[in-house]
């Protein structure tokens, strides 16, 4: 299943395919029929892709049958569920027969190139945590999302968004150098821009250590080869001003968490101030092109899917909620990684930090990640 990539860490290079992903049929929201749905979307787009299905087999096989996916698509029944509802730590101990633990471990058995889930966020990370290992030298694994943006691309990269709600300096250095991977290989971008989220942008302002934060990836960006800006603000997020927010998981959840629910009310409050009276009805008649590129652009569905970084093995978190739509984007982005050959990029990056610290004058205890 390994193949080498065409190009060294961060390049532009394909490997070739197919590619085989892992998805968890079970845990979302709209149930294994979406799942497949979505599959059979992406599938018609992409030639290259194969899939590992995990769930009930009885249940699955009638599904992917009827979207003619039998010649792409290999079931490994599994009879159990994580639900949104279980704890994390009870699933590492007894969730061995769950559809959730099996995707994961196709990844981990260099099965499949990555794994996708629509399942429960705290048990996936902590069976991918637990199951696929850290990358050495990573102290803390990072959720990273693609966030609607005035960019060319359409969008930014953000992380962390909820993998761990703490994050030291040299936490953000990595997610740094993470996100610069990531921006490079899924958003084609040559040289990213890369800012660390805080308070102000004013060098004088935040916590200790965000100014050490900020003076380690400052130190890093030439190394690198990705350009700081230096500190952003919340509205930054969206704006053309940088590539890559980096942030710790606690802030990053909240600001995502905003996020969309200010999207939701803005879409909602629009559909009011249209229906509102008869000649509201005709002017929003009159914009419905400019309305439906509107929706496209802010569309959720579009940017599902978080990556989870700095593990032995590729991890993509779709939402709980997400509809064909939905899946079939986290199964095209699922499926670009696994073209650029994502995760040997990323673990260069990452073991390239020691020389980028070696460079920066970093302290010994802070470049081995303990």
């Amino acid at each position: 299943m390994s193949r080498a990539p065409t190009t060294g860490p961060d390049g532009e290079g394909h490997k070739a395919g197919p590619f085989v992903l892992s998805v968890d049929a079970m845990g979302g929201d709209n149930g294994p029929k979406t799942v497949v749905a979505g599959m059979a979307r992406s599938a018609e787009k992409n030639p290259d892709i194969r899939f590992l299905l995990h769930g009930p087999a009885a249940e699955l096989g009638p599904l992917v049958e009827k979207r003619r996916l039998s010649d792409r698509v290999e079931i490994r029944d599994c009879p159990a569920t994580v639900s949104m509802d279980d704890k994390p730590s009870n699933v590492l101990r007894h969730g061995q027969q769950t559809s959730m633990w099996s995707c994961i471990e196709a990844v981990k058995n260099h099965e499949a190139e990555v794994a996708v889930s629509c399942g429960n966020t705290g048990a996936l990370m902590l069976l991918s945590v637990m199951r696929l290992r850290k990358l050495p030298g990573v102290h803390r694994p990072a959720i990273a999302c693609l966030w609607p943006s005035r960019n060319p691309s359409g969008f930014n990269v953000m992380l962390d968004v909820g993998a761990d709600i703490k994050a030291d300096p040299r936490d953000l250095l990595q997610y740094a150098l993470m996100g610069c991977t990531y921006a490079r290989n899924g958003q084609e971008v040559v040289r990213p821009r890369i800012g660390l989220l805080n308070n102000g942008t004013e060098e004088h302002k935040g916590r200790p250590e965000m100014k050490e934060a900020h003076e380690l990836i400052a130190q890093a960006a030439g190394p690198a080869d990705f350009e700081f800006v230096g500190f952003v603000e919340g509205g930054d997020i969206p704006s053309d001003r940088v590539d890559v927010v980096v942030t710790d998981g606690f802030t990053g959840n909240v600001a995502l968490k905003t996020g969309e629910g200010t999207a939701a009310f803005i879409r909602d409050a629009l559909r009011e101030a249209f229906n509102h009276t008869p000649l509201s009805k005709l002017a929003a008649m009159l914009a419905l092109t400019s309305l439906k590129r509107l929706q496209k652009r802010i569309d959720p569905r579009r940017v599902n899917g978080g990556v989870f970084l700095g593990l032995n093995g590729t991890v993509v978190k779709s939402h709980g909620s997400a509809d064909d739509t939905g899946v079939s984007a986290a199964i095209k982005l699922a499926f670009k990684l696994a073209q650029k050959d994502f995760n040997t990029r990323l673990a260069a990056r990452v073991a390239s930090a020691d020389d980028v610290m070696a460079a920066t004058g970093t302290e010994p205890e802070i470049r081995s990640g303990t």
